[in-house]
């Protein structure tokens, strides 16, 4: 595994298959698609930038890279990919074998540019809070404080505007210090850009033009109108922070049988035409903050009603959902406006209830925006996430804006697609498959919002066709990738990242053993997730259960060790040992199992799978366990039931909640106060350790996990048991070791799943 993790250190790049099957029909045979994970804004330390604009292929466009080859008496350069041989400019003439530029240096595959011509004003980032006010007195009195935090963190420069939305929406004029005062709309229809410019008054006293589109100052848009909705932080914060203070409850009365009239549609759709008409193609930031479901307007996804109740998991199969499919369709449409915009859509939904995050993910993921989802604002999830954004500590997330993602690869490779936090900017070509995965039938994405943590799942088709239809011996057994990222650094000058790869591929059928050695079976795991979420939301009568099975079973036959027929022969090289029990837990996992799972739940978990490297997606599907003892060190062990003792403390680690779990006679040594008895400082020591290592991974995480600390039998101890292997049950025939526990379920345990494993895999 280390090699795969030297590769991501370098490259922010994780394959499934480091040596990759060379024909389409040997892909096909692999089960695993060729995909990769790629972050693209990964830090990397000692990575050159070049203040100077790339060396481009004339032909493909590819950029410069250590892949070239070099002639060095004639100053020509031929490209990996399409293999045009093209002269070097006038100003690398001096190049030589012992005078390189870093852009052909070995160890600079990834590679920054800075463009110097960009003698535009730097735009400050925008950020317009969108606020709900149907929530009690008590919720609003949280959100007040988190905001009033987040508008202290702001960068000075910053624009911020400020709606708050209840039956009606209002837009706060900053830019009126003298008294409050706000433009008011109705929430039950859409609002249009031109409708804004007509009823805000964005052109009182001046001439409208007439023709073009009005979008921002440099389109005609008077700079002071802009600036009334739209202010510097450092210039607006009184005013900002008295609105925010004065915000109440939303004052239209609600009779005790209906919902509360919130139309979340309306307001986002405001914010969106706003920024449209004030800042178009600079980095700007939509935050919603949102305590209920939306009754009213466009995007509504339940009635006011409250006999009616919200839609569930079974009544979308069923197909019995009356709002859902118009209000993804809203959110469709909103979405393809933020993404010409360049504006981000975040999302942070507190409440006991859904608020509708399954019908905005479209419009949250296709723009790359964050989405928190916690039960209160009160709560730490909700708040530490929202100063996490604002901070600038070691862990901040480096926020970008406005970029656009491309890719190039060698002829014999085709993109079905991509799966993660972006938009298809429908740029077809040579290279787009024909089958479509994800945002696919393209070579370049749109990612209005993306940070150091932001990354790509990236699905490729092998097009090479092997046995005699392969016309004369291939050019060279690699194949070569190259990602482009051109984005808005936080300093807010554009820059370029390039990334160049390349992979050996093997054909034929004696190869199974090199194909085996560049497997890598976390990225596997982390790909399967991704495309098992997508096909559940996407096929119809889809079984996800019956596709991993099938794929595990044939993955396994074909890279297995057996004599036929004999299942006890049949082992696994260690390169692929651990897959299968990753697949165990996916089937078992959040994004299969959406049985005790709300649909907004369910569409949170597979929108932060969707935007994690491998590693944060790893611990989402097999989630860690670390044992704390009196005899030994802390220590991870095994995710099954066994791992329970009295004496022990177990710190589960499954992403979205971190649990501390106390055996019973840790659990009464605790409520005996032993822990504050100088003799018992080791006791004290011990209770201590896993709080500092959860605390740890809380303050490094985005979003920020929920902490749970239980005892065994405890009702929370559910949150522990959930995810551990059920070796153990009510009915089994071994009984727990003294003092451990069992588990409560029909579930299959891994020990019988890797039984029926090996019987089929050796038929």
């Amino acid at each position: 595994m280390s090699e795969f993790l030297d590769l991501e250190a370098q490259d922010g790049v994780r394959m499934t298959w480091n040596v990759l099957p060379g024909t389409k029909q040997d892909a096909a045979a692999c089960v695993i698609p060729a995909a990769a994970i790629y972050t693209p804004l990964k830090p990397i330390p000692d990575i050159p930038l070049l203040p100077y604009a790339p060396l481009r292929c004339r032909i493909c466009r590819a950029v410069l890279s250590p892949f070239s080859v070099v002639d060095y008496t004639a100053k020509i350069w031929g490209c990996p990919f399409c293999f045009q041989r093209n002269h070097f400019p006038q100003h690398y003439f001096s190049i030589s074998e012992e005078n390189l530029p870093a852009e052909l240096f070995p160890q600079y595959s990834t590679i920054e540019y800075a463009s110097v011509a960009d003698t535009s004003p730097i735009m400050p980032p925008v950020f317009m809070f969108v606020v709900d006010t149907c929530m009690i007195e008590e919720e609003i009195g949280y959100l007040k404080l988190a905001l009033a935090q987040a508008v202290e963190l702001l960068p000075e420069k910053a624009l911020v505007g400020l709606i708050t939305f209840g039956t009606f929406v209002q837009v706060h004029e900053l830019g009126f210090g003298i008294l409050p005062k706000s433009y008011v709309f109705k929430g039950t229809k859409e609002v249009t850009k031109e409708q804004i410019l007509d009823q805000m008054g964005f052109f009182s006293g001046k001439k409208k033009p007439t023709v073009g589109v009005i979008a921002g100052s440099r389109d005609g848009l008077p700079a002071e109108s802009i600036s009334r909705f739209l202010l510097p932080a450092s210039e607006c914060e009184f005013v900002l922070n008295s609105v925010i203070e004065e915000l109440q409850k939303d004052p239209w009365p609600v009779p005790a049988d209906l919902r509360s009239s919130r139309c979340t549609g309306a307001a986002l759709s405001v914010a969106a035409a706003i920024l449209g008409v004030c800042v178009p193609g600079s980095g700007a930031r939509i935050m919603a903050f949102v305590g209920g479901p939306s009754t009213e307007g466009p995007g509504a996804i339940v009635s006011k009603t409250l006999t009616d109740p919200i839609r569930s998991h079974k009544d979308l199969d069923k197909g019995s959902v009356p709002f859902f499919d118009k209000a993804v369709k809203f959110y469709e449409g909103l979405s393809k406006q933020l993404v010409h915009q360049g504006h981000v859509l975040d999302l942070f939904a507190c409440a006991l209830d859904q608020v509708g995050v399954a019908e905005m993910k479209v419009a949250i993921e296709r723009t790359g925006g964050i989405v928190v989802l916690a039960e209160s604002f009160g709560h730490a999830v909700f708040k530490d996430s929202l100063l996490r954004i604002f901070q600038s500590a070691e862990h901040d997330l480096g926020l970008c804006f406005n970029g656009i993602f491309e890719v190039n690869c060698s002829k014999d490779m085709k993109i079905q697609g991509i799966l993660g936090p972006c938009a298809s900017l429908e740029k077809k070509g040579p290279l787009c498959s024909d089958t479509v995965v994800g945002q696919g039938s393209t070579t370049a994405w749109k990612m209005c919002g993306l940070d150091r943590k932001t990354s790509l799942c990236l699905v490729f088709d092998i097009a090479r066709q092997g046995g005699p239809e392969a016309l004369g011996p291939p050019a060279s057994n690699q194949f070569y990738f190259q990602f482009l990222t051109y984005y808005q650094h936080h300093d807010g000058r554009m820059r370029l990242r390039v990334t160049t790869l390349s992979r050996r591929w093997v054909a034929g059928p004696g190869n199974v053993e090199e194909l085996t050695a560049g497997f890598d079976q976390e990225a596997a795991a982390a790909v399967m997730a991704r495309l098992v979420s997508f096909k559940m939301e996407n096929e119809d009568d889809f079984d996800p259960i019956r596709w991993l099975d099938r794929s595990l079973i044939r993955l396994c036959s074909k890279f297995g060790d057996y004599q036929k027929e004999n299942p006890s022969s049949f082992t696994l090289s260690p390169r692929l040992s651990i897959f299968p029990q990753f697949i165990f837990n996916l089937r078992r996992s959040q994004f299969v199992q959406v049985f005790n799972n709300s649909p907004d739940e369910t569409a949170y978990f597979r929108m932060v799978l969707d935007r994690e490297n491998v590693a944060s997606a790893v611990v989402m599907i097999q989630p860690s366990l670390i044992a704390y003892s009196f005899q030994s060190a802390a220590e991870p062990v095994l995710l099954d039931v066994t791992a329970i003792a009295v004496d022990r403390i177990l710190l589960l680690d499954s992403y979205f909640t971190v649990v501390v779990f106390h055996g019973t006679s840790i659990a009464q040594w605790r409520n005996a106060g032993y822990h504050n008895q100088p003799e018992h400082a080791a006791f004290a020591q011990l209770l201590k350790a896993p709080r500092d290592d959860a605390d740890a991974i809380i303050k490094e995480r985005f979003p920020v996990p929920r902490l749970v600390i239980c005892d065994q039998y405890g009702s929370q101890a559910r949150f522990l048991l959930a995810k551990l292997n059920p070796s153990v049950t009510y009915n089994s025939s071994n009984p727990p070791p003294p003092g451990g526990d069992v588990i409560f379920t029909d579930d299959v345990s891994f020990e019988v799943f890797m039984d029926h494993l090996r019987r089929l895999a050796v038929q």
